[in-house]
């Protein structure tokens, strides 16, 4: 795998997004605003789903009224994501935590796969509820604490360096 972010760190484009002077900090500014509306408007719902914010409305109405810019903020993200990474292939390759804002992304999307193919076919029973079933208390705790630790993550990414003893030991720098 190693070989594939060496490869896409000497292509022309690569090494113009990170040298440009303002592509990369364009692109790093509209990946974290996008994420804020992104994660923020998850936030909202999984606060419902908790049963401990906005109770009198439906569970069902809040993802009519918030989903397509949440949409378009996990887009823009996404998107900016990608090309950050493509930036610095071979950097964001050794960093620690982007490992483990990759495997945290890799979860949440599992956990909401999870929770619409499973508790929220049943939502018609419990989407008024003050307080909604266990497994959608569950679903929203989790996505709470793994969008925040994404957030973290990401911004943990600038600092390389505080990493395990081991990671350090796997020695991903190599040649």
């Amino acid at each position: 795998m190693r070989s594939l972010f060496a490869w896409a760190d000497t292509l022309e484009s690569s090494i113009w997004l990170r040298e440009s002077l303002n592509a990369y900090p364009i692109l790093l500014t509209a990946h974290v605003v996008s994420m804020c509306l992104f994660a923020g408007l998850i936030a909202f719902w999984d606060l419902r789903l908790v049963g401990y914010a906005i109770n009198k409305v439906s569970v069902t109405e809040i993802p009519k009224r918030v989903f397509p810019w949440a949409l378009t903020g996990f887009a823009v993200s996404m998107i900016t994501g990608s090309l950050l990474l493509y930036s610095k292939p071979l950097t964001y390759y050794a960093n620690f935590y982007f490992w483990l804002k990759m495997g945290m992304l890799v979860l949440a999307g599992v956990n909401m796969m999870y929770f619409h193919f499973s508790t929220y076919r049943a939502v018609s029973a419990w989407e008024n509820d003050q307080k909604p079933p266990p497994a959608a208390r569950y679903a929203g705790v989790a996505s709470l604490l793994l969008w925040a630790g994404i957030v973290v993550t990401g911004r943990m990414m600038a600092y390389g360096g505080l990493v395990p003893g081991w990671w350090k030991a796997l020695n991903l720098d190599g040649p």
